[in-house]
């Protein structure tokens, strides 16, 4: 089966100086798979490089076997909150629709089946009632599923998510995560930048460890161990090892089970 995602050798650096390096990955479709590692690891990074947003310079990408181009329109894409212009004067429903111009084409316009995707879209998320409120005028919750709308407008195959769980509260998170499995469940491959650590076993599928390389890739339960989780962040952080024996722990009573 051809990856949804795969690269090779992928280095990116910054005023000359490697930030990410050396990356060699191929990610399965259909699966939710996890970017952990400590800040300043190069997690969003290697999103915005395979996106095409920040230049590389060495290595390749390919997205369900084709380079990111060939295939741009199966890739959707959920920025970090903190990277939008959230004074933009722009309705919840205007971003909403904006998932659906990639297959528009230069010369259409937006019509009524794009406005039915779009409503679709927001329904999903809990945001129809809120189509005409301005983006701004939202909660943090509000406009991290507003944004998820618009991905799930733009009906891709593969997904980037940087940090979509960043400043949303409990309810507004546990939706979020029951609508990527959803996703998963469908097909698609949802790729996910995260920081919480107690979570991660319990959300994804698989794991990417990133601390400016990539140090181990696999299935959760496979790569949330102690000495991984020691090597990507250090061997001072008592805290992971807690983290990781619990998972540890989890696994084997679910095997069991």
């Amino acid at each position: 089966m051809i990856p949804a995602l795969e690269t090779h050798d992928l280095t990116v650096t910054y005023h000359k100086r490697p930030v990410l390096y050396g990356v060699d990955l191929a990610i399965p479709e259909g699966n939710l798979v996890g970017i952990i590692g400590p800040n300043g690891a190069g997690k969003s990074t290697f999103i915005k490089s395979v996106m095409g947003v920040i230049p590389t310079v060495g290595g390749w990408v390919k997205v369900f076997g084709k380079p990111l181009k060939e295939n741009i329109t199966r890739v959707g894409y959920v920025p970090q909150r903190g990277s939008v212009d959230w004074d933009f004067p722009v309705t919840v429903m205007d971003v909403a629709l904006q998932g659906t111009y990639g297959k528009l084409g230069m010369f259409r316009r937006v019509g009524k089946k794009e406005r039915m995707l779009a409503e679709e879209a927001l329904d999903k998320v809990g945001m129809l009632p809120y189509a005409k409120r301005q983006i701004g005028n939202l909660s943090g919750g509000q406009q991290q599923r507003v944004f998820l709308a618009r991905a799930i407008a733009q009906d891709s195959d593969l997904y980037f998510m940087d940090e979509p769980f960043v400043g949303v509260d409990a309810a507004t998170e546990s939706a979020i995560i029951s609508l990527l499995q959803d996703m998963r469940e469908n097909g698609k491959t949802v790729v996910v930048v995260h920081h919480d650590l107690q979570t991660a076993p319990e959300y994804f599928d698989m794991l990417m460890l990133l601390n400016m390389r990539l140090l181990a890739f696999g299935k959760t339960e496979d790569v949330f161990t102690k000495e991984l989780l020691q090597k990507t962040y250090g061997g001072g952080l008592t805290i992971l090892s807690e983290i990781a024996t619990a998972a540890a722990k989890e696994n084997v009573k679910a095997s069991h089970d």
